[in-house]
């Protein structure tokens, strides 16, 4: 198995290479991905900075500074000058931070490519950094979180919820975007500092696709070595600490459903064959937004009690708002998460034995012989939705860079015609588990449920219509079905009190 691993390292760095990123000994690195056929050129500039770069109390900082290169003045120019130019460019430019990844991306036709660069290497080369872009980003960061996540999204809040509690006290452990008291502690001087030591010639990729001549990229070179040529130090992976039996964080806050986010940490990567193992079973147990899925299936259809329901093998960003994930929010430390979409809160403990039972038969008895059939037929068709554009596909080469890995996405079409039924059913083994996870649940009355689900009392469903008598017969079992939680693993945390720290 070493030797096996051995060679798919040394096949990534070849075929790194190949594609133009070779490391940073030599300067700027570059992921090209020519398509001649392409009128339009994608940009996607790679910085190797994240939010676990905060520094402790400063969380935020990076998507602050991130926000005043993307979303601001240019020494040149004003922010709504550079709107004005892009404007009938139909173009623009953005930047998404991540825990380790913060990318410019944007895509022009050509007809547009000279001036769209020469407004895009100012952004990141020569930022104003003005008090007033400042001020705007701040009070924006600040709003989002004191308004939209706590008051205005369930569903994103149970999930932040979920990822502090699996990374408390790592680098991975707060908002992208910050808290509201470290953001009100950033100043710009902080911001200035941030931009120096990150934004290096040092420490960015050029990410580049589409119809583009090969001279742009020597001029994207040029333009980026403009930036100090210091890579600062990369911080530790971070090691979370393995919950000890089921933990439950419960937010008080007056509301008619219950969004609940279930998820544990777990050692498997992209490039891992154990990762597409999981990715098949993953995919008939929760595949995301997809009816086809078990928990969809036995949640949604048989029962009818929420929107729909989903597993993970790996972060899925803004899951809400997309049907197949993003790339560039890659991560050394993944976790396993299912998103139980909001329920009526008295069917909240119900809705929660039901997706954990599933996952513990998923481990108990495997993938059936039909099930992972049919589950490789539809994913091998499916995996090439994944990415339909060059920018798409440029993201996902930006990806394998970060993982040191060949094409991920070809890498799993080739795995869905290698993994036998098996070798799926030993990865969920080996990697799955129902005795020691974290719960977010945005919820009413969390009291009372707090009592219900220490004490493990039954949680009788009842339906406006009928059931058929299989599905009443089921629910007789999901009812009881024993989550054995501590009291002393349940807290309740009032949604004015979140984030606060």
């Amino acid at each position: 198995m070493q030797d096996r691993r051995k060679n798919v390292v040394r096949l990534a760095a070849a075929i790194i290479c190949a594609v133009g990123l070779c490391g940073q000994s030599w300067g700027i690195g570059t992921v090209e991905l020519p398509v001649s056929s392409d009128p339009t050129v994608s940009f996607r500039i790679w910085f190797k900075v994240g939010s676990q770069d905060d520094p402790p109390g400063k969380e935020g900082l990076a998507a602050l500074t991130a926000a005043m290169i993307s979303e601001s003045a240019t020494r040149r120019n004003g922010y709504d000058q550079i709107l004005k130019e892009l404007y009938p460019m139909a173009a623009g430019y953005g930047a998404s931070v991540d825990k380790e990844m913060t990318v410019m991306s944007g895509r022009v036709h050509k007809d547009h490519l000279d001036r769209y660069v020469d407004l895009l290497l100012q952004a990141i080369v020569e930022p104003a950094l003005t008090t007033e872009d400042f001020q705007r980003h701040q009070t924006n960061a600040i709003n989002y979180l004191d308004k939209t996540l706590r008051y205005s999204n369930d569903e994103a809040l149970g999930k932040q919820m979920l990822y502090d509690a699996l990374f408390a006290n790592t680098t991975y452990g707060h908002p992208e975007v910050g808290l509201p008291t470290s953001l009100r502690l950033i100043t710009l001087d902080d911001i200035k500092q941030f931009y120096r030591t990150h934004y290096t010639a040092g420490n960015v990729v050029i990410g580049i696709g589409g119809g583009y001549d090969p001279a742009l990229v020597e001029r994207l070179k040029t333009g980026l070595s403009a930036l100090p040529p210091d890579a600062p130090a990369v911080v530790a992976k971070p090691v979370p600490a393995r919950p000890e039996g089921i933990d439950v964080t419960l937010v008080e806050k007056e509301t008619q459903s219950t969004a609940i986010s279930i998820g544990f940490p777990i050692d498997v990567l992209r490039g891992d064959r154990d990762f597409y193992a999981l990715w098949i079973a993953n995919s008939w147990l929760g595949e995301h937004r997809n009816s086809s899925s078990h928990l969809y299936q036995v949640i949604r259809e048989e029962r009818g009690m929420n929107y729909g329901d989903y597993s993970y093998i790996e972060y899925y960003p803004h899951g809400w708002a997309r049907q197949f994930p993003s790339p560039n929010a890659c991560r050394r430390q993944q976790f396993f998460e299912i998103w139980i979409r909001p329920v009526q809160n008295e069917a909240a403990h119900f809705a929660l034995r039901a997706a954990i039972r599933e996952l513990q038969n998923l481990i108990d008895n495997g993938m059936k012989p039909e099930d992972f059939a049919l589950t490789k037929m539809f994913l091998k068709k499916y995996v090439k939705h994944y990415a339909p554009t060059t920018d798409m596909r440029l993201g996902y080469k930006l990806d394998d860079a970060f993982y040191g890995i060949p094409d991920h996405l070809q890498t799993a079409e080739k795995m869905f015609e290698e993994l036998t039924l098996e070798d799926v059913n030993a990865a969920v083994r080996k990697h799955l588990q129902t005795a020691n996870m974290r719960i977010a649940m945005i919820t009413k009355n969390a009291p009372a449920l707090k009592e219900a689900l220490v004490s493990d009392s039954p949680s009788p469903m009842t339906y406006e219509n009928p059931k058929p008598s299989e599905v009443t017969r089921e629910d007789k079992v999901i009812a009881v079905y024993p989550l054995k939680i501590p009291a002393e693993n349940v807290v309740i945390v009032p949604v004015d009190s979140t984030f606060l720290r």
